[in-house]
Protein backbone atom coordinates (compact mmCIF):
# COMPACT_ATOMS: atom_id res chain seq x y z
CA UNK A 1 0.00 0.00 0.00
CA UNK A 2 1.40 3.59 -0.79
CA UNK A 3 2.62 5.47 1.73
CA UNK A 4 0.02 7.93 3.30
CA UNK A 5 1.74 11.30 4.02
CA UNK A 6 -1.08 13.34 4.81
CA UNK A 7 -2.24 10.90 7.32
CA UNK A 8 1.43 10.61 9.04
CA UNK A 9 1.89 14.51 9.47
CA UNK A 10 1.81 16.19 12.80
CA UNK A 11 -1.64 16.55 14.30
CA UNK A 12 -1.68 20.37 14.18
CA UNK A 13 -0.79 20.48 10.81
CA UNK A 14 -3.97 18.14 9.87
CA UNK A 15 -6.50 20.90 12.00
CA UNK A 16 -4.74 23.69 9.92
CA UNK A 17 -5.42 21.89 6.76
CA UNK A 18 -9.16 20.95 7.38
CA UNK A 19 -9.76 24.06 9.48
CA UNK A 20 -9.14 25.95 5.22
CA UNK A 21 -11.64 23.31 3.88
CA UNK A 22 -15.87 24.34 4.05
CA UNK A 23 -16.98 22.33 6.79
CA UNK A 24 -18.90 20.21 5.24
CA UNK A 25 -15.68 18.75 3.22
CA UNK A 26 -13.88 18.37 6.59
CA UNK A 27 -16.64 16.49 8.11
CA UNK A 28 -16.28 14.49 5.57
CA UNK A 29 -13.17 13.35 5.49
CA UNK A 30 -14.39 11.15 9.15
CA UNK A 31 -15.03 8.31 6.83
CA UNK A 32 -11.24 7.98 5.23
CA UNK A 33 -9.78 5.67 7.76
CA UNK A 34 -10.14 5.49 11.65
CA UNK A 35 -7.02 7.62 11.87
CA UNK A 36 -9.74 10.71 10.39
CA UNK A 37 -13.00 9.44 12.39
CA UNK A 38 -12.61 12.48 14.85
CA UNK A 39 -10.34 14.56 13.81
CA UNK A 40 -13.08 17.14 12.41
CA UNK A 41 -14.58 16.42 15.22
CA UNK A 42 -11.82 18.38 17.19
CA UNK A 43 -11.93 21.45 15.25
CA UNK A 44 -12.26 24.57 17.11
CA UNK A 45 -12.87 27.13 14.18
CA UNK A 46 -16.64 26.35 13.05
CA UNK A 47 -17.83 28.06 10.00
CA UNK A 48 -21.35 27.52 8.96
CA UNK A 49 -21.88 29.71 5.41
CA UNK A 50 -22.92 29.02 2.23
CA UNK A 51 -20.57 26.58 1.40
CA UNK A 52 -22.68 24.28 3.84
CA UNK A 53 -25.57 24.44 1.04
CA UNK A 54 -26.18 20.54 0.43
CA UNK A 55 -27.83 18.86 -2.94
CA UNK A 56 -29.77 16.43 -0.75
CA UNK A 57 -32.88 18.17 -0.17
CA UNK A 58 -33.06 15.79 2.77
CA UNK A 59 -30.07 17.60 4.05
CA UNK A 60 -30.91 21.12 5.29
CA UNK A 61 -28.54 23.79 6.60
CA UNK A 62 -29.66 23.07 10.46
CA UNK A 63 -29.44 19.68 9.92
CA UNK A 64 -25.54 20.00 8.78
CA UNK A 65 -25.37 22.85 12.06
CA UNK A 66 -27.01 20.15 14.24
CA UNK A 67 -24.95 17.14 13.29
CA UNK A 68 -21.62 18.79 13.80
CA UNK A 69 -22.09 20.49 17.03
CA UNK A 70 -23.70 17.49 18.35
CA UNK A 71 -20.31 15.21 17.23
CA UNK A 72 -18.14 17.81 18.58
CA UNK A 73 -15.25 16.98 20.33
CA UNK A 74 -13.25 19.67 22.49
CA UNK A 75 -13.81 23.22 22.93
CA UNK A 76 -15.05 25.60 19.93
CA UNK A 77 -13.04 28.81 20.15
CA UNK A 78 -14.80 30.07 16.91
CA UNK A 79 -18.10 29.72 15.97
CA UNK A 80 -19.58 31.83 12.76
CA UNK A 81 -22.90 31.46 11.27
CA UNK A 82 -23.91 33.43 8.29
CA UNK A 83 -27.21 32.01 6.44
CA UNK A 84 -29.09 33.60 3.37
CA UNK A 85 -31.82 31.70 4.05
CA UNK A 86 -34.43 32.33 6.82
CA UNK A 87 -33.55 30.21 10.17
CA UNK A 88 -35.44 29.92 13.19
CA UNK A 89 -35.28 31.57 16.39
CA UNK A 90 -35.21 28.58 18.55
CA UNK A 91 -32.68 26.85 16.34
CA UNK A 92 -29.83 29.45 16.88
CA UNK A 93 -30.90 30.02 20.68
CA UNK A 94 -30.64 25.91 20.70
CA UNK A 95 -26.63 26.10 19.23
CA UNK A 96 -25.71 29.79 20.95
CA UNK A 97 -26.68 27.32 24.81
CA UNK A 98 -24.78 24.81 23.01
CA UNK A 99 -21.52 27.52 23.01
CA UNK A 100 -22.43 29.47 26.43
CA UNK A 101 -21.24 25.82 27.53
CA UNK A 102 -18.73 25.58 25.76
CA UNK A 103 -16.23 28.33 26.34
CA UNK A 104 -16.56 29.67 23.21
CA UNK A 105 -14.47 32.53 22.43
CA UNK A 106 -15.00 33.98 18.97
CA UNK A 107 -18.72 34.61 18.01
CA UNK A 108 -19.63 35.78 14.24
CA UNK A 109 -23.74 35.56 13.74
CA UNK A 110 -24.65 37.45 10.28
CA UNK A 111 -28.64 36.79 9.78
CA UNK A 112 -29.92 38.00 6.53
CA UNK A 113 -33.24 37.37 6.41
CA UNK A 114 -35.84 37.71 8.43
CA UNK A 115 -36.50 40.11 11.34
CA UNK A 116 -34.06 40.92 13.86
CA UNK A 117 -32.62 38.29 15.82
CA UNK A 118 -33.02 38.66 19.62
CA UNK A 119 -29.87 37.89 20.87
CA UNK A 120 -30.62 34.78 23.74
CA UNK A 121 -30.11 35.78 27.63
CA UNK A 122 -26.92 33.01 27.78
CA UNK A 123 -25.28 34.68 25.35
CA UNK A 124 -24.52 37.48 28.11
CA UNK A 125 -22.93 34.73 30.19
CA UNK A 126 -20.35 33.84 27.62
CA UNK A 127 -17.34 35.60 29.69
CA UNK A 128 -15.07 33.56 27.99
CA UNK A 129 -15.57 35.90 24.71
CA UNK A 130 -12.65 37.65 22.56
CA UNK A 131 -14.34 38.62 19.52
CA UNK A 132 -18.05 38.86 18.75
CA UNK A 133 -19.43 40.16 15.58
CA UNK A 134 -23.55 40.76 15.54
CA UNK A 135 -24.99 41.78 11.89
CA UNK A 136 -29.01 42.19 12.04
CA UNK A 137 -29.84 41.50 15.49
CA UNK A 138 -31.62 42.65 18.75
CA UNK A 139 -29.59 43.68 21.58
CA UNK A 140 -31.18 43.80 24.98
CA UNK A 141 -29.18 42.71 27.83
CA UNK A 142 -30.27 42.06 31.15
CA UNK A 143 -30.48 44.65 34.20
CA UNK A 144 -27.54 42.36 35.79
CA UNK A 145 -25.39 42.29 32.78
CA UNK A 146 -21.83 43.72 33.48
CA UNK A 147 -20.23 43.55 30.28
CA UNK A 148 -18.14 40.72 28.47
CA UNK A 149 -14.87 40.64 31.21
CA UNK A 150 -12.24 38.95 27.82
CA UNK A 151 -14.05 41.36 25.06
CA UNK A 152 -11.26 42.70 22.72
CA UNK A 153 -13.37 43.17 19.45
CA UNK A 154 -17.00 44.28 18.58
CA UNK A 155 -18.32 44.41 15.79
CA UNK A 156 -22.39 45.60 15.87
CA UNK A 157 -23.40 45.87 12.26
CA UNK A 158 -27.25 47.27 11.49
CA UNK A 159 -28.26 46.30 15.15
CA UNK A 160 -31.33 47.47 17.04
CA UNK A 161 -30.07 48.42 20.83
CA UNK A 162 -30.90 51.35 22.84
CA UNK A 163 -28.43 54.16 22.81
CA UNK A 164 -27.41 53.86 26.56
CA UNK A 165 -27.52 49.92 26.54
CA UNK A 166 -24.44 50.57 23.84
CA UNK A 167 -22.83 52.87 26.29
CA UNK A 168 -23.36 50.38 29.01
CA UNK A 169 -21.67 48.15 27.06
CA UNK A 170 -18.78 49.98 25.80
CA UNK A 171 -18.01 50.97 29.44
CA UNK A 172 -18.29 47.61 30.68
CA UNK A 173 -15.76 46.14 28.11
CA UNK A 174 -12.78 47.33 29.53
CA UNK A 175 -10.04 45.35 27.62
CA UNK A 176 -12.42 46.36 24.24
CA UNK A 177 -9.52 47.08 21.30
CA UNK A 178 -11.50 47.37 18.20
CA UNK A 179 -15.01 48.46 17.73
CA UNK A 180 -17.21 48.97 14.83
CA UNK A 181 -20.49 49.94 14.87
CA UNK A 182 -22.10 50.38 11.17
CA UNK A 183 -25.96 51.50 10.04
CA UNK A 184 -27.51 53.06 13.92
CA UNK A 185 -29.12 55.94 14.50
CA UNK A 186 -28.20 57.42 17.90
CA UNK A 187 -28.37 61.29 18.39
CA UNK A 188 -25.47 61.11 20.49
CA UNK A 189 -22.46 58.65 20.49
CA UNK A 190 -20.39 58.15 23.43
CA UNK A 191 -16.97 56.19 23.25
CA UNK A 192 -15.43 55.25 26.63
CA UNK A 193 -12.94 52.39 26.58
CA UNK A 194 -9.27 52.92 27.79
CA UNK A 195 -7.75 50.27 26.00
CA UNK A 196 -9.60 51.20 22.58
CA UNK A 197 -7.12 51.07 19.99
CA UNK A 198 -9.26 51.17 16.39
CA UNK A 199 -12.22 52.66 15.92
CA UNK A 200 -14.74 52.15 12.35
CA UNK A 201 -18.03 54.29 13.02
CA UNK A 202 -20.91 54.59 10.12
CA UNK A 203 -24.25 55.75 10.99
CA UNK A 204 -26.84 58.48 11.04
CA UNK A 205 -25.65 60.49 14.21
CA UNK A 206 -25.23 64.00 15.43
CA UNK A 207 -22.23 64.06 17.28
CA UNK A 208 -19.42 61.71 18.95
CA UNK A 209 -17.50 62.11 22.29
CA UNK A 210 -14.54 59.99 23.13
CA UNK A 211 -13.80 59.44 26.72
CA UNK A 212 -10.61 57.99 28.36
CA UNK A 213 -9.30 57.07 24.68
CA UNK A 214 -5.40 57.75 24.45
CA UNK A 215 -4.96 55.10 22.98
CA UNK A 216 -7.34 55.07 20.44
CA UNK A 217 -4.34 55.21 16.80
CA UNK A 218 -6.44 54.03 14.17
CA UNK A 219 -9.97 56.27 13.24
CA UNK A 220 -12.66 55.69 10.18
CA UNK A 221 -15.90 57.98 11.29
CA UNK A 222 -18.10 58.58 8.65
CA UNK A 223 -21.92 60.47 9.25
CA UNK A 224 -24.26 59.32 7.12
CA UNK A 225 -26.50 62.64 6.85
CA UNK A 226 -26.39 66.35 6.73
CA UNK A 227 -25.66 68.25 9.05
CA UNK A 228 -28.96 70.62 11.01
CA UNK A 229 -29.01 74.28 11.36
CA UNK A 230 -29.19 73.11 15.34
CA UNK A 231 -25.61 72.79 15.39
CA UNK A 232 -24.50 76.29 14.70
CA UNK A 233 -25.96 77.24 18.22
CA UNK A 234 -24.27 74.89 20.32
CA UNK A 235 -20.82 73.40 18.12
CA UNK A 236 -18.45 76.17 18.00
CA UNK A 237 -15.60 74.10 19.24
CA UNK A 238 -15.79 71.12 17.49
CA UNK A 239 -12.77 70.86 15.73
CA UNK A 240 -10.89 71.83 18.76
CA UNK A 241 -12.20 68.83 20.37
CA UNK A 242 -12.23 66.45 17.85
CA UNK A 243 -8.73 67.04 17.61
CA UNK A 244 -7.76 67.49 21.69
CA UNK A 245 -9.81 63.71 22.24
CA UNK A 246 -7.42 61.85 19.78
CA UNK A 247 -4.08 62.58 20.75
CA UNK A 248 -1.91 59.92 20.14
CA UNK A 249 -4.06 59.45 16.44
CA UNK A 250 -2.32 57.24 13.53
CA UNK A 251 -4.77 56.81 10.98
CA UNK A 252 -7.90 58.80 10.52
CA UNK A 253 -10.17 58.53 7.76
CA UNK A 254 -13.11 61.04 8.17
CA UNK A 255 -16.05 60.75 5.22
CA UNK A 256 -19.62 61.04 4.21
CA UNK A 257 -20.72 64.60 5.97
CA UNK A 258 -18.75 64.48 9.21
CA UNK A 259 -16.44 66.76 7.99
CA UNK A 260 -19.51 69.78 8.08
CA UNK A 261 -19.95 69.01 11.69
CA UNK A 262 -15.88 70.16 12.10
CA UNK A 263 -16.43 72.50 9.87
CA UNK A 264 -19.29 74.38 12.02
CA UNK A 265 -17.96 76.67 14.29
CA UNK A 266 -13.92 76.08 13.18
CA UNK A 267 -13.62 79.86 11.75
CA UNK A 268 -13.31 80.76 15.23
CA UNK A 269 -11.77 78.14 16.91
CA UNK A 270 -8.01 78.00 17.77
CA UNK A 271 -6.29 74.47 17.17
CA UNK A 272 -4.78 72.66 20.04
CA UNK A 273 -1.72 70.69 19.83
CA UNK A 274 -0.67 69.06 16.33
CA UNK A 275 -1.50 65.46 15.88
CA UNK A 276 2.13 64.19 16.20
CA UNK A 277 1.93 60.69 15.28
CA UNK A 278 -0.57 60.85 12.44
CA UNK A 279 0.39 59.25 9.43
CA UNK A 280 -2.04 58.87 7.52
CA UNK A 281 -5.10 61.16 6.93
CA UNK A 282 -8.17 60.38 4.51
CA UNK A 283 -10.62 63.15 3.99
CA UNK A 284 -14.07 63.38 1.81
CA UNK A 285 -14.02 66.87 1.13
CA UNK A 286 -17.22 68.88 -0.31
CA UNK A 287 -15.11 71.26 -2.65
CA UNK A 288 -18.22 73.44 -3.47
CA UNK A 289 -18.08 74.73 0.70
CA UNK A 290 -14.99 77.10 1.47
CA UNK A 291 -15.67 76.26 5.32
CA UNK A 292 -14.88 72.69 4.75
CA UNK A 293 -12.22 73.30 2.21
CA UNK A 294 -11.04 76.00 5.28
CA UNK A 295 -11.04 72.90 8.14
CA UNK A 296 -9.61 70.15 5.35
CA UNK A 297 -6.44 72.83 5.88
CA UNK A 298 -6.77 73.39 9.49
CA UNK A 299 -6.43 69.51 10.14
CA UNK A 300 -3.88 69.16 6.83
CA UNK A 301 -1.81 72.14 9.05
CA UNK A 302 -2.47 70.05 12.61
CA UNK A 303 -0.81 67.06 11.28
CA UNK A 304 2.98 67.57 10.50
CA UNK A 305 4.03 63.67 10.08
CA UNK A 306 1.44 62.82 7.82
CA UNK A 307 3.26 60.69 5.06
CA UNK A 308 0.09 60.04 3.25
CA UNK A 309 -3.05 61.74 2.47
CA UNK A 310 -6.52 60.95 0.57
CA UNK A 311 -8.79 63.70 -0.81
CA UNK A 312 -12.00 62.33 -2.22
CA UNK A 313 -14.09 64.92 -4.04
CA UNK A 314 -17.63 64.26 -4.31
CA UNK A 315 -19.30 65.04 -7.33
CA UNK A 316 -22.40 64.62 -6.36
CA UNK A 317 -22.94 67.24 -3.72
CA UNK A 318 -24.80 70.04 -5.14
CA UNK A 319 -23.83 73.84 -5.45
CA UNK A 320 -24.42 75.02 -2.46
CA UNK A 321 -24.64 79.04 -3.45
CA UNK A 322 -22.57 80.32 -0.35
CA UNK A 323 -22.19 84.00 -2.25
CA UNK A 324 -23.89 85.95 -0.05
CA UNK A 325 -23.60 84.09 3.36
CA UNK A 326 -20.64 86.24 5.13
CA UNK A 327 -19.82 83.58 7.17
CA UNK A 328 -18.47 81.85 3.90
CA UNK A 329 -16.62 85.16 2.84
CA UNK A 330 -14.74 84.89 6.38
CA UNK A 331 -13.51 81.13 5.44
CA UNK A 332 -12.71 81.96 1.72
CA UNK A 333 -10.41 84.70 3.37
CA UNK A 334 -8.89 82.46 5.79
CA UNK A 335 -8.23 79.96 2.94
CA UNK A 336 -6.62 81.99 0.71
CA UNK A 337 -4.51 83.62 3.81
CA UNK A 338 -3.51 80.04 4.57
CA UNK A 339 -2.75 79.13 1.04
CA UNK A 340 -0.52 81.85 0.59
CA UNK A 341 1.35 81.93 4.20
CA UNK A 342 2.59 78.15 3.89
CA UNK A 343 6.05 77.32 3.03
CA UNK A 344 6.58 73.83 2.87
CA UNK A 345 5.11 73.11 5.57
CA UNK A 346 4.30 69.13 4.83
CA UNK A 347 8.22 67.85 5.46
CA UNK A 348 6.83 64.22 5.40
CA UNK A 349 4.04 63.58 2.93
CA UNK A 350 5.49 61.20 0.12
CA UNK A 351 2.07 60.22 -1.24
CA UNK A 352 -1.22 61.94 -2.13
CA UNK A 353 -4.29 59.95 -3.61
CA UNK A 354 -7.47 62.09 -4.72
CA UNK A 355 -10.60 60.66 -6.60
CA UNK A 356 -13.44 62.19 -7.96
CA UNK A 357 -11.30 65.09 -9.10
CA UNK A 358 -12.83 67.95 -11.76
CA UNK A 359 -12.04 71.10 -13.68
CA UNK A 360 -13.17 73.00 -10.46
CA UNK A 361 -11.24 76.26 -9.50
CA UNK A 362 -10.94 75.15 -5.90
CA UNK A 363 -9.75 71.42 -6.67
CA UNK A 364 -7.07 73.03 -8.31
CA UNK A 365 -6.05 75.23 -5.70
CA UNK A 366 -5.77 72.17 -3.23
CA UNK A 367 -3.62 70.82 -5.54
CA UNK A 368 -1.42 73.62 -6.11
CA UNK A 369 -1.34 74.19 -2.63
CA UNK A 370 -0.31 70.57 -2.01
CA UNK A 371 2.72 70.62 -4.60
CA UNK A 372 3.84 73.97 -3.66
CA UNK A 373 4.46 72.93 0.36
CA UNK A 374 5.34 69.28 -0.01
CA UNK A 375 9.25 68.53 -0.63
CA UNK A 376 9.55 65.21 -0.62
CA UNK A 377 6.38 64.07 -2.60
CA UNK A 378 7.15 61.54 -4.70
CA UNK A 379 3.68 60.65 -5.54
CA UNK A 380 0.82 61.87 -6.86
CA UNK A 381 -2.34 60.05 -7.55
CA UNK A 382 -5.24 61.55 -9.45
CA UNK A 383 -8.59 59.90 -10.63
CA UNK A 384 -10.93 62.19 -12.62
CA UNK A 385 -14.73 61.89 -12.22
CA UNK A 386 -15.37 61.64 -15.64
CA UNK A 387 -13.33 60.21 -18.91
CA UNK A 388 -14.62 63.21 -20.94
CA UNK A 389 -11.92 66.32 -20.87
CA UNK A 390 -9.65 63.98 -18.44
CA UNK A 391 -6.57 64.90 -20.87
CA UNK A 392 -6.76 68.38 -20.94
CA UNK A 393 -6.61 68.25 -16.80
CA UNK A 394 -3.77 66.49 -16.93
CA UNK A 395 -2.19 69.05 -19.14
CA UNK A 396 -3.05 71.87 -16.55
CA UNK A 397 -2.00 69.79 -13.69
CA UNK A 398 1.90 68.94 -14.87
CA UNK A 399 2.05 72.76 -15.18
CA UNK A 400 1.61 73.64 -11.60
CA UNK A 401 4.77 74.03 -9.69
CA UNK A 402 6.25 71.81 -7.17
CA UNK A 403 8.09 71.67 -4.56
CA UNK A 404 9.75 68.64 -4.65
CA UNK A 405 11.82 67.98 -7.83
CA UNK A 406 11.64 64.32 -7.33
CA UNK A 407 7.02 64.13 -7.31
CA UNK A 408 5.31 62.58 -10.44
CA UNK A 409 1.85 62.76 -11.18
CA UNK A 410 0.04 59.65 -12.23
CA UNK A 411 -3.34 60.09 -14.02
CA UNK A 412 -5.77 57.17 -13.82
CA UNK A 413 -8.71 56.11 -15.78
CA UNK A 414 -12.28 56.99 -13.84
CA UNK A 415 -12.72 53.03 -13.94
CA UNK A 416 -9.50 51.84 -12.25
CA UNK A 417 -8.79 51.53 -8.66
CA UNK A 418 -6.17 53.17 -6.46
CA UNK A 419 -4.16 49.50 -6.38
CA UNK A 420 -0.71 50.76 -7.69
Amino acid sequence: MEFDRISNLPSDVVEQILSHLPIREAVRTSVLSSNWRYRSAMLPHLVFDYQCFSREKHVTFVNIVDHVLLGHIGPIHKFKLSHFGCLATWDIDRWILHLSRNSVKELILVIWEGGRYRVPSYLYSCQDIIRLELFRCLLKPPPTFKGFRNLKSLVIDHVTLAQDVFHNIIACCSLLEKLTLLGFSFTHLKIDAPNLQFLHVEGDFEDVTFEKTLNLADVCISMDNYVDQRWVCNSSSNLVKFLVQLPHIQRLKIQGFFLQILAIGALSAELPKPWLYLKFLSISINFNDPREILTALRLLRSSPAVQELEISADPSLPELGFSADQEVQVALSEMNSLYGNCICPFTQLRLVKISDFSDVKTEFDFIRFLLLNSPVLEKMIVKPAFADGSLELLKQLLRLGRASVHSEIIFLDPDLDFGI
